[in-house]
Protein backbone atom coordinates (compact mmCIF):
# COMPACT_ATOMS: atom_id res chain seq x y z
CA UNK A 1 0.00 0.00 0.00
CA UNK A 2 1.26 3.49 -0.78
CA UNK A 3 1.93 5.67 1.68
CA UNK A 4 0.31 9.27 2.00
CA UNK A 5 2.17 11.62 0.38
CA UNK A 6 5.17 8.90 -0.64
CA UNK A 7 6.01 9.77 -4.45
CA UNK A 8 4.82 6.59 -6.81
CA UNK A 9 6.87 5.06 -9.18
CA UNK A 10 5.79 2.61 -11.73
CA UNK A 11 8.58 0.71 -13.30
CA UNK A 12 9.07 -2.07 -15.71
CA UNK A 13 11.73 -4.61 -15.33
CA UNK A 14 12.70 -7.33 -17.40
CA UNK A 15 14.77 -10.82 -16.03
CA UNK A 16 16.91 -12.12 -19.01
CA UNK A 17 19.17 -15.19 -18.98
CA UNK A 18 19.53 -18.29 -20.52
CA UNK A 19 16.73 -21.22 -20.06
CA UNK A 20 17.26 -22.80 -16.67
CA UNK A 21 18.91 -20.29 -14.76
CA UNK A 22 15.70 -19.79 -12.31
CA UNK A 23 14.43 -16.40 -13.61
CA UNK A 24 10.84 -17.82 -12.95
CA UNK A 25 11.70 -19.01 -9.89
CA UNK A 26 13.13 -15.79 -8.91
CA UNK A 27 10.23 -13.82 -9.70
CA UNK A 28 7.40 -16.77 -8.12
CA UNK A 29 10.07 -16.60 -4.70
CA UNK A 30 9.25 -12.62 -4.85
CA UNK A 31 5.69 -12.09 -5.76
CA UNK A 32 4.08 -15.15 -4.32
CA UNK A 33 6.40 -16.31 -1.87
CA UNK A 34 6.36 -20.10 -3.82
CA UNK A 35 9.14 -22.39 -5.04
CA UNK A 36 8.81 -25.69 -7.01
CA UNK A 37 11.50 -27.67 -7.48
CA UNK A 38 10.21 -28.57 -11.49
CA UNK A 39 9.27 -25.27 -13.07
CA UNK A 40 8.11 -25.90 -16.70
CA UNK A 41 10.45 -23.17 -18.89
CA UNK A 42 8.63 -20.20 -19.80
CA UNK A 43 7.07 -19.59 -23.32
CA UNK A 44 7.49 -16.15 -24.62
CA UNK A 45 7.32 -14.93 -21.66
CA UNK A 46 5.06 -14.47 -18.12
CA UNK A 47 3.91 -11.17 -16.24
CA UNK A 48 3.84 -10.33 -12.44
CA UNK A 49 3.08 -7.75 -11.05
CA UNK A 50 4.40 -6.09 -7.21
CA UNK A 51 4.72 -3.44 -4.65
CA UNK A 52 7.56 -1.83 -2.46
CA UNK A 53 6.72 0.42 0.09
CA UNK A 54 10.16 2.06 0.56
CA UNK A 55 10.55 5.22 3.13
CA UNK A 56 11.39 7.88 0.04
CA UNK A 57 8.82 6.04 -2.43
CA UNK A 58 6.50 3.40 -3.52
CA UNK A 59 7.55 1.13 -6.44
CA UNK A 60 4.84 -0.67 -8.21
CA UNK A 61 7.08 -2.88 -10.42
CA UNK A 62 5.40 -4.47 -13.61
CA UNK A 63 7.96 -7.63 -14.19
CA UNK A 64 8.62 -9.13 -17.31
CA UNK A 65 9.80 -13.31 -17.03
CA UNK A 66 11.46 -13.34 -20.51
CA UNK A 67 12.17 -17.23 -21.90
CA UNK A 68 15.65 -18.00 -21.87
CA UNK A 69 15.14 -20.29 -24.91
CA UNK A 70 17.20 -19.08 -27.72
CA UNK A 71 14.62 -19.73 -30.37
CA UNK A 72 12.75 -16.71 -28.20
CA UNK A 73 15.50 -14.68 -28.07
CA UNK A 74 14.26 -12.34 -31.26
CA UNK A 75 11.14 -11.76 -28.65
CA UNK A 76 13.82 -9.86 -25.94
CA UNK A 77 13.46 -6.33 -27.09
CA UNK A 78 9.97 -6.18 -27.17
CA UNK A 79 10.10 -7.02 -23.47
CA UNK A 80 13.40 -4.86 -22.59
CA UNK A 81 12.20 -1.72 -24.82
CA UNK A 82 11.50 1.46 -22.34
CA UNK A 83 12.34 -0.88 -19.10
CA UNK A 84 13.84 0.69 -15.88
CA UNK A 85 15.15 -2.10 -14.63
CA UNK A 86 16.98 -5.31 -16.15
CA UNK A 87 18.08 -8.03 -14.13
CA UNK A 88 20.09 -10.25 -15.94
CA UNK A 89 20.64 -13.73 -13.95
CA UNK A 90 22.87 -16.71 -14.72
CA UNK A 91 23.39 -19.91 -12.41
CA UNK A 92 26.92 -20.47 -9.98
CA UNK A 93 26.44 -24.04 -11.14
CA UNK A 94 26.83 -23.67 -15.00
CA UNK A 95 29.66 -21.65 -16.68
CA UNK A 96 27.94 -21.24 -20.01
CA UNK A 97 25.09 -19.52 -18.64
CA UNK A 98 27.36 -16.79 -17.11
CA UNK A 99 29.38 -16.35 -20.48
CA UNK A 100 25.27 -15.95 -21.93
CA UNK A 101 24.66 -13.83 -19.50
CA UNK A 102 27.52 -11.28 -20.09
CA UNK A 103 25.86 -11.14 -24.31
CA UNK A 104 22.83 -9.30 -22.71
CA UNK A 105 23.96 -7.23 -20.63
CA UNK A 106 26.22 -6.24 -24.12
CA UNK A 107 23.20 -6.22 -25.81
CA UNK A 108 21.55 -4.39 -23.09
CA UNK A 109 24.00 -1.91 -23.59
CA UNK A 110 23.08 -0.90 -26.99
CA UNK A 111 19.85 -1.04 -27.16
CA UNK A 112 18.69 -0.52 -24.06
CA UNK A 113 17.23 2.12 -21.70
CA UNK A 114 20.77 4.27 -21.18
CA UNK A 115 19.48 5.19 -17.23
CA UNK A 116 18.42 1.67 -16.82
CA UNK A 117 19.34 -0.07 -13.37
CA UNK A 118 20.88 -3.06 -13.97
CA UNK A 119 21.69 -6.29 -11.81
CA UNK A 120 23.78 -9.14 -12.16
CA UNK A 121 22.07 -11.97 -10.37
CA UNK A 122 24.53 -14.95 -9.76
CA UNK A 123 21.37 -17.66 -8.66
CA UNK A 124 21.46 -20.79 -7.29
CA UNK A 125 23.74 -20.08 -4.71
CA UNK A 126 22.36 -23.27 -2.84
CA UNK A 127 24.22 -25.16 -5.02
CA UNK A 128 27.74 -23.88 -3.94
CA UNK A 129 29.46 -27.41 -3.99
CA UNK A 130 28.67 -27.24 -7.73
CA UNK A 131 30.08 -24.05 -8.34
CA UNK A 132 31.07 -23.49 -11.26
CA UNK A 133 31.55 -19.37 -11.82
CA UNK A 134 33.50 -17.93 -8.70
CA UNK A 135 31.80 -14.65 -7.34
CA UNK A 136 34.82 -12.33 -7.73
CA UNK A 137 34.21 -13.00 -11.85
CA UNK A 138 30.70 -12.01 -11.33
CA UNK A 139 30.91 -9.12 -9.02
CA UNK A 140 34.03 -7.76 -11.39
CA UNK A 141 32.19 -8.28 -14.74
CA UNK A 142 28.84 -6.02 -13.27
CA UNK A 143 31.78 -3.52 -11.63
CA UNK A 144 33.28 -2.80 -14.86
CA UNK A 145 29.07 -3.00 -16.52
CA UNK A 146 27.94 -0.21 -14.28
CA UNK A 147 25.81 -2.82 -12.83
CA UNK A 148 25.35 -4.02 -8.69
CA UNK A 149 25.93 -7.88 -8.37
CA UNK A 150 23.89 -10.05 -5.97
CA UNK A 151 24.10 -14.02 -5.29
CA UNK A 152 20.48 -15.56 -4.92
CA UNK A 153 18.94 -18.29 -4.29
CA UNK A 154 15.88 -18.89 -5.05
CA UNK A 155 15.26 -22.27 -3.64
CA UNK A 156 15.98 -20.77 0.13
CA UNK A 157 14.98 -17.28 -0.30
CA UNK A 158 18.44 -15.82 -0.27
CA UNK A 159 18.57 -12.37 -0.92
CA UNK A 160 15.42 -12.41 -3.17
CA UNK A 161 13.65 -9.62 -1.46
CA UNK A 162 17.04 -7.89 -1.39
CA UNK A 163 17.58 -8.32 -4.92
CA UNK A 164 14.46 -6.41 -5.09
CA UNK A 165 14.55 -3.85 -2.76
CA UNK A 166 17.77 -3.00 -4.00
CA UNK A 167 16.67 -2.22 -7.25
CA UNK A 168 13.39 0.06 -5.83
CA UNK A 169 15.86 2.07 -4.12
CA UNK A 170 17.73 2.57 -6.94
CA UNK A 171 15.13 3.61 -8.49
CA UNK A 172 13.73 5.71 -6.32
CA UNK A 173 16.93 7.85 -6.69
CA UNK A 174 16.81 7.91 -10.27
CA UNK A 175 12.88 7.67 -11.58
CA UNK A 176 10.11 10.50 -11.29
CA UNK A 177 7.68 9.91 -9.26
CA UNK A 178 4.05 9.13 -11.50
CA UNK A 179 1.67 12.23 -11.10
CA UNK A 180 -1.26 11.01 -8.59
CA UNK A 181 -3.45 13.83 -10.10
CA UNK A 182 -4.58 14.84 -13.51
CA UNK A 183 -3.85 18.22 -14.21
CA UNK A 184 -6.18 20.84 -16.34
CA UNK A 185 -4.20 23.27 -17.52
CA UNK A 186 -2.15 23.23 -20.93
CA UNK A 187 1.33 24.24 -19.63
CA UNK A 188 2.77 20.30 -19.32
CA UNK A 189 0.97 19.36 -22.62
CA UNK A 190 4.07 19.65 -24.60
CA UNK A 191 6.19 17.75 -22.31
CA UNK A 192 3.70 15.04 -22.32
CA UNK A 193 3.60 14.42 -25.91
CA UNK A 194 7.48 14.08 -25.97
CA UNK A 195 6.64 10.75 -23.64
CA UNK A 196 4.16 9.29 -25.84
CA UNK A 197 5.93 6.76 -27.46
CA UNK A 198 8.64 5.69 -24.65
CA UNK A 199 7.84 2.15 -22.85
Amino acid sequence: MAKPGNKIIQAKLVLLGDMGTGKTSLVLRFVKGQFFNHQEPTIGAAFFTQILSLTEATVKFDIWDTAGQERYHSLAPMYYRGAAAAVVVYDISTKDTFVRAKKWVEELQRQGNLSMVMALVANKSDLESNREVDAEKGEEFAQENGMFYMETSARTADNINELFYEIAKRLAKTCPSKPNAMSLNNEDQGRRRSFCCLG
